[in-house]
């Protein structure tokens, strides 16, 4: 049976490849929105319910 090939050298093997502004722009919107819904649920759970903070 053959030994399978291990992560860590394939990832070692692999050449660099930066990411295309199309990537760049999806990160920067996906961290965006994942921010402002932390602040806007946080918002909402101190303003409608009070008595659990």
């Amino acid at each position: 049976m053959a030994e399978e090939p291990k992560i860590a050298e394939e990832l070692h093997k692999m050449q660099y490849q930066p990411l295309m502004p199309v990537e760049k722009s999806l990160i920067k919107w996906s961290l965006s929105i994942g921010v402002i819904s932390l602040i806007f649920f946080y918002w909402l759970s101190v303003t409608f319910f009070p008595g659990a903070h």
